[in-house]
């Protein structure tokens, strides 16, 4: 009896693993055997791929497995995601070349650019869902993943023998782990196909974004983000060939691979780079072809951005590679191509993949070669351009500079300090504050669309930013000069801030609101119970290192007022690691400017600021403004659902918060308790949309051009049916930077020492000018735009128009920004004005 219950329990177990592997091998190529003793896709989860949604965890579990289990497989935990979910990414060569890989990809970057045989490996990089409701790619990458630990082929040995495949299976882990919870906790046992199922509407935010609601797949140059900053810093380690870049789209699109419009590559990217995606394009085609997939190139998606993931290796001599597959949003949907299975959608992304792997190893010699190539024609680059290079300058906030140069240098871009003080267009640059980027480096493409300023372009239809000028978005004086400066040979950091030390028994402790960092110090301060005054105006005070002049805004810390007894540690502490000079006054007696004692300076309490989000609002707006508070201020915000506001209390709020939305449907009776918050004393705080339906409600007294007036100032007279899509492209901007002139008198201001400030937009909205006084806190010049693409109609309407309106609304305020300030979180130039919405709004009075 015992015998014939092991004899058929192995027998049961046997016939359950040949099952998991059917299940699995099924997605793969015909033919191909594989190692038993590598565990499958199917035993790991649990069940056959496709059935259910897999989370990053049971990815990064099998990852572990496999890396365990085989001698072709390492594994690297390369980051962190902001919710703590590892990141990892995987090499893939046979096992001779893993006990060399160190060495294969030292000498791989050693020789980069220098001439290769057909004995070098290639470096494919397979990159999986950036966004996380784009699903399939991630499940494909288990398959991927068994199919070279285990696969055994004439294809796969040709491979894994002479190349390397590095798999990054989750780009996104924290969204692609909300949509695999949404999407298996809405799935029935009889799946249901309704696009209306709950299953195929996602919950707000979606799992296309990480942690804070940001796009991954926009910030691969600003690094805003832990995911990305891990990535870039091992994409420089391996200097991948190809890099591919799997996506879902519409459900009712089919499946696209690039080239994307030819008319719409960066001008940077060698044409080159199009004829080889071209060439691997042939393999996708003949793959989906024999399978009778249906799909499409060259439309739709443009190359332009060096900011995602299939373009950022185009300006490196590698070739990103787009796929867009439909998508299913859950199990099973229905489409106008009929019902689309989720494993059709993950069938497509295994065979692209495989088709990459046959596409590369028929065109190696001409990749090889192209990323030669590609390095020898940046030097011609570098020989026919009349510039030399950059000169970076900022004075006042080292903080703000060091984030900057630290992004460049994560980019593998090099800077010098000056040798001695250099004169350009009339401006000194002086070495203590400046640094110099040469042009004659290998990031010569990348340097010059960084700090690019072009605003006319072949085709101007943009999928996305048309610029992305660094020096603009941090607001760092730069200067293009035509012959490079004596310059100290080695690169360094900026020199941190000589902090003065406390002095016991001062009479005030104070310190400047120029700091990027000073909204934290000031929050963390208040955090912790010190009793903190604002100075309304400018004063020169006596401190312990003689005097010293502070601009509106400084923060003061009194000892008359009541302190907590250990003060002088909770300073300490709370400034460490923020490089704020704090300095010690020894009399409230100013010898210019306003006496610490005066009504001009302000009492501060900690805010207590009420985010307004849920379906309906922008989840990538909110998510800056909560990624800007929380890591860069250190404040804790709540954050509600716009349909529960009416229900909420919001006495205990000093600050509430909106961003771009659709708000028509508010109810009377939430507008009702808002507008009796506001006349208590709250501070209502819109941007773009936000601030144009605080407009349509009086609250603001600014008004705003209809959509109608907008649309006129187009002349349409004689175009054709084919004309409406430039058209389109000329009503919208897609990101641009523009001028603008600041009140440096008014308190949103504080902290800023130039009259102009760039700002960037993303939106045909046009605030009026106001036809009161000082309520007009920065206003667009009158030829504004700086760097990008906006039509001319566009630029003349935004011309003169209203940056910020500010002014007060009964005992409140109310603030409106005409655009967002905190785009992707690396506008640091103008993040700030929302610390100053907080915390300095109280200076405000000026009736609207």
């Amino acid at each position: 009896m015992n015998l014939m219950f092991q004899i058929f329990t192995f027998c049961f177990l046997f016939i359950s693993a040949q099952a998991n592997a059917v299940a699995d091998v099924a997605y793969l190529p015909a033919g191909t055997q594989y190692k038993a003793n590598i565990t499958t896709p199917t035993q790991a989860l649990g069940a056959s791929v496709g059935e259910w949604h897999v989370r990053h965890d049971q990815i990064a579990n099998y990852m572990r497995v496999l890396a365990s289990q085989s001698d072709r497989v390492s594994l690297v935990e390369t980051g962190r995601t902001h919710e703590n979910r590892p990141l990892y990414l995987l090499a893939f060569s046979s096992a001779e070349n893993q006990q060399n890989l160190a060495a294969i990809q030292a000498r791989h970057i050693k020789n980069l650019g220098q001439s290769t045989d057909k004995n070098d490996p290639l470096i494919l990089w397979m990159g999986y869902s950036v966004h996380g409701d784009e699903p399939s790619g991630s499940n494909a990458a288990l398959l991927i993943a068994y199919y070279l630990a285990a696969g055994q082929s004439e294809m796969i040995d040709q491979l894994l023998n002479d190349n390397i495949v590095l798999l990054d299976p989750s780009v996104n882990p924290d969204g692609l782990s909300r949509f695999a919870q949404w999407a298996n906790m809405h799935k029935s046992k009889n799946l249901v196909a309704d696009p209306n199922h709950r299953e195929h509407q996602q919950a707000w935010p979606s799992g296309r974004t990480n942690h804070y609601w940001f796009d991954l797949n926009r910030d691969w140059l600003l690094l805003t983000h832990p995911e990305s900053q891990a990535r870039i810093h091992q994409f420089h380690q391996w200097r991948p060939h190809v890099l591919t870049d799997f996506h879902e789209m519409g459900t009712d699109s089919t499946f696209f691979f690039q080239p994307g419009i030819s008319s719409r590559k960066n001008p940077w990217t060698p044409l080159k780079n199009v004829e080889l995606t071209a060439a691997l394009g042939d393999f996708h085609a003949a793959a989906l072809d024999k399978t009778k997939q249906l799909y499409f190139t060259q439309e739709s998606f443009d190359d332009f951005y060096y900011g995602k993931g299939s373009t950022y290796p185009d300006a490196h001599g590698s070739i990103g590679i787009l796929f867009e597959q439909a998508s299913s949003r859950g199990h099973l949907q229905d489409s106008v191509h009929g019902r689309l299975k989720f494993s059709d959608t993950i069938q497509n992304q295994v065979t692209t993949s495989l088709s990459t792997f046959a596409g590369a190893l028929a065109n190696k010699q001409a990749i090889l070669d192209y990323q030669i190539d590609f390095a020898e024609q940046t030097k011609g680059l570098v020989k026919d351009d009349d510039l030399a290079g950059y000169i970076l300058n900022e004075k006042f906030d080292q903080a703000r500079f060091s984030k900057m140069l630290e992004i460049l240098s994560s980019h593998q871009i090099q800077y010098y300090p000056l040798s001695k003080d250099v004169k350009a267009d009339g401006q000194i640059f002086d070495t203590v504050n400046s640094m110099f980027v040469p042009l004659d480096q290998p990031q010569y493409r990348l340097i010059k669309s960084l700090f690019s300023t072009r605003k006319s372009f072949d085709d101007n239809t943009f999928y996305d930013v048309s610029n992305w000028n660094l020096p603009l978005a941090f607001n760092i004086q730069y200067q293009a000069v035509e012959r490079q400066p004596k310059l100290d040979k080695e690169p360094v950091n900026i020199p941190k801030t000589v902090n003065p030390g406390l002095l016991p028994g001062a009479y005030a402790y104070a310190f400047s609101w120029q700091n990027y960092q000073a909204p934290k110090l000031l929050q963390r301060l208040l955090a912790n119970k010190v009793k903190v005054k604002l100075a309304g105006e400018a004063f020169f005070a006596q401190t312990a290192q003689g005097g010293m002049s502070f601009s509106a805004g400084a923060v003061i810390v009194p000892i008359a007022l009541e302190q907590p007894d250990n003060l002088l540690d909770i300073i300490g502490s709370q400034n460490m690691g923020l490089d704020i000079a704090i300095h010690s006054v020894t009399s409230g007696l100013t010898r210019q400017g306003i006496d610490l004692g005066s009504r001009k300076m302000l009492n501060v309490t900690q805010p207590k600021v009420l985010l307004v989000g849920g379906r309906g609002t922008s989840q990538y707006e909110l998510g800056e403004v909560w990624h800007y508070l929380d890591q860069h201020v250190d404040m804790p915000v709540s954050i509600t659902d716009l349909e529960q506001l009416g229900k909420l209390s919001l006495d205990s709020y000093t600050h509430m918060i909106w961003v771009e939305g659709t708000y028509k449907d508010v109810t009377d009776t939430t507008v009702s308790k808002i507008e009796g918050w506001l006349n208590k004393g709250g501070i209502l705080i819109g941007q773009k949309s936000a601030a144009n339906w605080f407009s349509d409600k009086k609250w603001l007294k600014a008004g705003f051009k209809t959509n109608s007036e907008i649309k006129l100032a187009f002349e349409t007279t004689g175009m054709t049916y084919r004309d409406q899509e430039a058209l389109k492209a000329k009503q919208r901007i897609a990101g641009a930077v523009f001028e603008t002139q600041l009140d440096l008198s008014h308190p949103l201001a504080f902290g800023y020492k130039s009259t102009t400030l760039p700002m960037f937009r993303n939106s045909a909205l046009v605030m009026r000018q106001p036809d009161k006084p000082f309520i007009t806190a920065a206003s667009y010049t009158k030829t504004p735009l700086m760097a990008g693409y906006t039509a001319d109609e566009l630029q003349q309407l935004i011309g003169g128009s209203a940056a910020i309106v500010s002014h007060n609304f009964g005992k409140g305020k109310v603030i409106g920004f005409a655009t967002n300030v905190n785009f992707r979180g690396v506008w640091y130039g103008t993040s700030r004005l929302m610390s100053n919405a907080i915390f300095m709004a109280g200076f405000i009075n000026a009736q609207g």
